[in-house]
């Protein structure tokens, strides 16, 4: 009996059953992506976030510890790949005397390092000028005390005479915050910032010139081993490895208790990742959760839409003398085909989409649980679709009401408790608490590794959506019913003298028309945030990596080599659109030294956009209009201002080098305003002002960095300038493509290109399945209708009003609600996720062009569904009469 209805719903009823497997299968391949994509993102993370540490392990020797024994005891509790010694010596300050002047700076420190510790430590030391063997000054030292090559430099130790070193080469420590850590201190501490003056000498070198200052002052001189890990046997998952790192730690610790101090870097990073993983995993779930519910409504709706003629052929059934058992297992028959058949194929679209969007293999043996899992769900989505309304019409009707074409309609709970008012009110006050707090949905404070997150702030968007589909559909039933004279002015272009009777049919079609716009607008809406919220993310993208950067292609050098020296050759480079110098300088506020940045106001921006939100009014244009019109003007960062007590329009003196004779004198600003961002320039605190101002009061009118604007490929770009000043090899010169590789957040590490790429694509399929394929069933459900209109007479045109008007209100309707619904839901978005965007962006970027692909997606797929319907209903109508 089984094998025969199987066999005659393939036959007569294939429609509904290829549509309810497309539906689970559309389900089962959307979530295997999502979930592929989630644990390949972690992974991802954690790869990325190793590879970010330029030292796993700072281990310092407690006074009295034997070296060796240390040494051993870390390549005992960890595989190790590069360790080495470095020495650090406290040091009352240095003096140089150059140009006939004399300069001295405050406290420093002076590193002993071997020889192979740039190579083996690349991230830490980059070399600028001459050679990396030898005695090394850092960039900002060398600044202060104007010295380059073969300079001399003298050394003040304590309790010790003073020695002068011989300069080699000149260097940028590139992490110097970690470099220069305090070990040992307790958690939660505020990180020490790292000395202004540094040189590296050779580690001989450096043990000659201390071991005098280790009998006086033993408190000034310290060792540590800096490790690099062997990575290879780190779990790829976040929590997992965070857990090895730091029991890699603990080990360590406990055999060297009392000897030695651990700083345990790749562990506290690993931890970080741990907690940006609950970021991803909440931005996966609100980018990817309305996807996966879009995909099981179209499933249910898929079989919905031929639940009258199964609820017609069970009553017949029925009749002829099945039980309700019987029924009921007869149902299970056609679930467990389309669910088995759509979790297969499912589980092969989704690895072959898997594949070529995001570049994940998923048909291997560690995927099998996901696979089975995500199956299962598909089966039981099948069931639920199938089984459920089967069960409810059997136990809930008779037979001769189970015949009846048209029932009695009942107003759905939802809509008597007005859900979708209370989803929109819900979504309201999730978005003003979230708004109240500033939108800092991730907590990190100062110092402190662990991070807390609002897990409620992804709320909004989500009731947002929901609420505001079923408010469409509430609407669009009560336009039906009670807007019949509006809707038959709107038919009359289509229908003609049909319109007030297609009119009047849709009024008693009210609920499968309206859960069809419904699912329309849903699928709009989904399809609209997810390719706005992309476009502002990949346009914002472009402008952390050119705030980080500075421009296309950047051209930095030193005090001493200026990149200025090249400016005129630079600008006429071909594809160079505009070449704008910058100074970068130091500036005392109080102690405090800062990185100044002179400018010319009035041409910055032609070489690197300056961004609204890089200011604290947000309008960068009239920030600049007022730093133009005061010679003496600056722009101070917020922590400047709250450190200092400022205000715009005070008078703030700061200490400048002067080139005449190297020394910091005062200089008198007035504050014009406050900056945020800047290009090139530091997270915290910094200062902008006018280049001729800056080149007055120091003497000296080079300028440090040159920003390039090209129409060209940067990279391609980049090439053409560094080959243009080969004869210059203090000047460095770097891309916007490299900055883009190095921004990092909790979000953009994941890759959100190929997650949003994924949706796009599935949001097109389910756009025309809800406009195509839900619409074409729930017309072939009514082809007996449509058969008894041409037994009446009815011609093409005339059937065909029927077939076009229905498709035209339930894509048009759709469209309508989920395009509006989409803008509103993405600009929640990216609002709440402003903490992310770095600075937060002006306006939402809209993609017109994928917009105008949706509406003509949505549009072929009803126009190629209403045109089938209206050939088929001409077809075999003495058949339909008969309830074929």
């Amino acid at each position: 009996m089984y094998r025969h209805w199987l066999i005659g719903l393939v036959r007569t009823r294939s429609g509904r059953l290829v549509g309810t497997l497309g539906g689970v299968a559309l389900t089962v391949a959307f979530v295997t992506c999502l979930s592929a994509f989630l644990q390949s993102s972690a992974a991802e993370m954690t790869a990325r976030s190793i590879a970010q540490v330029p030292l796993d392990w700072q281990v310092q020797l407690l006074p009295g510890a034997d070296g060796g024994a240390v040494e051993a005891a870390i390549r005992s509790a960890a595989p190790v790949a590069a360790l080495q010694p470095v020495g650090y010596a406290d040091v009352p300050g240095f003096e140089a005397n150059t140009g006939g002047t004399v300069q001295t700076t405050g406290g420093g420190t002076v590193l002993g390092i071997d020889a192979s510790y740039l190579s083996r430590f690349p991230a830490q030391v980059r070399s600028l000028l001459g050679s990396v063997e030898g005695v090394l000054v850092a960039q900002q030292t060398a600044a202060n005390l104007h010295v380059s090559l073969s300079d001399e430099v003298v050394i003040h130790r304590r309790q010790a005479p003073d020695v002068s070193v011989t300069i080699a080469g000149i260097v940028e420590l590139l992490n110097a915050d970690a470099l220069f850590q305090a070990i040992g201190v307790p958690a939660g501490a505020a990180p020490q910032a790292p000395p202004d003056n540094v040189l590296l000498l050779p580690m001989a070198q450096w043990q000659q010139l201390f071991d005098p200052q280790l009998g006086g002052r033993p408190d000034t001189l310290r060792s540590e081993f800096h490790v690099k890990l062997d990575h290879h046997d780190l779990p790829s998952d976040p929590l997992a490895a965070s857990t090895a790192a730091s029991e890699r730690g603990h080990n360590f610790e406990a055999r060297v208790a009392g000897a030695a101090l651990l700083a345990n870097n790749l562990a506290a990073r690993l931890e970080a990742v741990r907690e940006d993983t609950l970021y991803a995993r909440l931005v996966f779930l609100f980018l990817g959760a309305p996807g996966v519910i879009l995909a099981v409504l179209l499933t249910l709706a898929v079989a919905g839409a031929g639940r009258d003629r199964r609820r017609r052929d069970q009553a017949l059934l029925r009749l002829r003398g099945a039980t309700v058992d019987t029924v009921l297992r007869l149902a299970a028959v056609e679930a467990a085909v389309a669910g088995i058949g759509g979790a297969v194929l499912g589980i092969f679209l989704g690895a072959l989409a898997g594949y070529l969007i995001l570049g994940v293999a998923l048909l291997r043996s560690e995927t099998v649980a996901l696979l089975a899992t995500v199956a299962g769900a598909g089966v039981a989505l099948s069931l639920a679709a199938i089984l459920i309304p089967t069960w409810r019409d059997a136990r809930g009707s008779t037979v001769a009401a189970a015949r009846r074409s048209i029932g009695k309609h009942r107003t759905p709970l939802w809509s008597r408790g007005y859900v979708d008012l209370v989803l929109l009110v819900l979504a309201a006050a999730f978005y003003w608490r979230s708004a109240a707090s500033g939108y800092q949905i991730v907590l990190a404070p100062e110092g402190v590794a662990a991070t807390a997150v609002d897990y409620t702030a992804f709320l909004p968007p989500v009731l947002l959506w929901s609420g505001l589909a079923l408010l469409a559909v509430r609407l669009v039933g009560v336009g039906l019913q009670h807007g019949r004279s509006v809707i038959a002015r709107g038919l009359r272009p289509v229908a003609g003298s049909l319109a007030d009777i297609i009119a009047a049919t849709f009024g008693r079609q009210g609920p499968r028309l309206t859960a069809g716009v419904g699912l329309a607008a849903l699928a709009f809406a989904f399809a609209t945030s997810t390719a706005v919220f992309n476009a502002t993310y990949e346009a914002q993208a472009r402008v952390d990596a050119e705030l980080t950067n500075g421009a296309d292609v950047t051209v930095t050098g030193t005090s001493a080599e200026p990149a200025s020296r090249a400016l005129d050759r630079l600008s006429k480079l071909p594809g160079v659109l505009a070449v704008q110098p910058m100074q970068h300088r130091y500036a005392y506020v109080g102690t405090d030294l800062q990185d100044l940045y002179g400018i010319d106001p009035t041409r910055i921006g032609t070489a690197t956009p300056m961004s609204d939100a890089y200011f604290a009014n947000g309008a960068a244009r009239a920030t600049l209009a007022d730093l133009a019109r005061t010679p003496d003007g600056v722009l101070v960062s917020q922590e400047t201002v709250n450190d200092y007590q400022l205000n715009r329009g005070d008078s703030i003196n700061l200490r400048l080098q002067n080139v005449a004779d190297h020394q910091y004198h005062m200089v008198s600003f007035h504050i014009v305003g406050v900056v945020r961002e800047f290009p090139t320039a530091p997270k915290d605190s910094f200062l902008v002002a006018n280049a001729t101002y800056v080149a007055q009061q120091t003497g000296s009118a080079g300028s440090e960095i040159v920003l390039i604007r090209s129409n060209d490929d940067p990279a391609r770009a980049a090439r053409t300038v560094r080959s243009s000043i080969a004869d210059l090899p203090a000047l460095k010169v770097s891309q916007i493509g490299d900055a883009v590789a190095l921004i990092g957040s909790s979000l953009t590490a994941i890759d959100l290109a190929g997650l949003t790429r994924l949706e796009l694509i599935f949001a097109l399929v389910m756009l025309a399945a809800s406009g195509g394929l839900v619409l074409g069933l729930g017309l072939a459900d009514r082809e007996r209708s449509f058969a008894i209109l041409v037994a009446l007479g009815a011609k093409p045109r005339q059937l065909g009003a029927f077939v076009w008007s229905e498709a035209g209100l339930v894509v048009g309707g759709g469209m309508l609600f989920g395009l509006l619904a989409g803008m509103l839901i993405a600009y929640v978005l990216v609002k709440l996720l402003t903490g992310v965007f770095d600075p937060p962006p002006e306006a939402l970027s809209v993609p017109w062009g994928y917009l105008a692909v949706l509406v003509i997606t949505a549009t072929s797929a009803a126009l190629l569904a209403a045109t089938s319907e209206a050939m088929r209903s001409q077809a075999h109508v003495i058949e339909k009469l008969r309830g074929e």
